[in-house]
């Protein structure tokens, strides 16, 4: 069985009081020392990687990309859900490489639409629109509705051998009237954040960082990684 995780309740999901401040090392929060561990990162968005480079930024963790194995075909994202995309994504690219592989899939849900876009968040409109085009699209299918959303991050490591833990970030909000901010990437112009007053594409990277929804997921997998590395055989350095 994989380990699973969830984030804790609060305000829209999310802790009382947002934490601003840079990432702490899970060494400082869990007062473990990690021996070494080699990940790639299952991703080639270079917004997402930068991301996730920072929450683990200070963890003893070897990152690798798909830029390291330019060969790779990337697989179809053919699920339902959020979390059937990562784990095909990261049992797909942990047998490709050998490597420890942890991949993601994330989106944004709209519940006046039904949770659109959602898992077709990076396809919705066609695979050549751009955000403009994708946000127009939306806010005509909202037709002036207002509407709670969220931004979710499904996260899956993976051996090449199995599932070895699974998280999920969500950070709630709302639809933004209009989209607004050039800061953040995807859909971060539209995502209204109800405890800063701003959307995302207005905050600062540090902000965003401290709420979002793969902040939160990536925050869980560093736990992880640090509390259960001599446990869990998975975790042990390849050569």
């Amino acid at each position: 069985m994989p380990f699973l995780s969830t984030p804790g309740g609060g305000p829209h999901g999310q802790p009382p009081a947002a934490d601003l401040s840079e990432p702490r090392s899970e060494n400082e929060e869990v007062g473990t020392k990690l021996s070494g561990v080699r990940l790639l990162i299952a991703t080639t968005n270079p917004d997402k990687v930068k991301e996730i480079r920072h929450v683990l930024d200070g963890a003893d963790v070897e990152m690798r990309t798909l830029a390291d194995f330019p060969a790779i075909v990337a697989p179809e994202e053919t699920g339902s859900t959020f979390e059937e995309n990562a784990r095909a994504k990261a049992a797909y690219y942990a047998h490709a490489t050998g490597e420890l592989t942890v991949a993601e899939d994330s989106g944004l849900e709209i519940d006046a639409l039904d949770g659109a876009p959602g898992v077709h968040s990076a396809r919705y409109g066609g695979e050549s629109a751009s955000y403009p085009d994708k946000f127009a699209r939306l806010y005509r299918a909202l037709d002036g509705k207002n509407s709670a959303a969220r931004f979710v991050c499904a996260l899956v490591l993976a051996s090449p051998d199995r599932i070895v833990f699974e998280a999920r970030g969500t950070v709630e909000g709302e639809v933004a009237p209009a989209p607004k901010g050039d800061g953040g990437f995807g859909y971060d112009p539209m995502f209204l954040y109800p405890p800063y007053g701003r959307t995302f594409g207005e905050v600062t990277p540090k902000e965003k960082l401290a709420v979002s929804h793969r902040g939160n997921a990536f925050r869980m997998l560093r736990t992880f990684l640090s509390r259960d590395q001599k446990s869990c055989p998975d975790l042990q350095r390849r050569s």
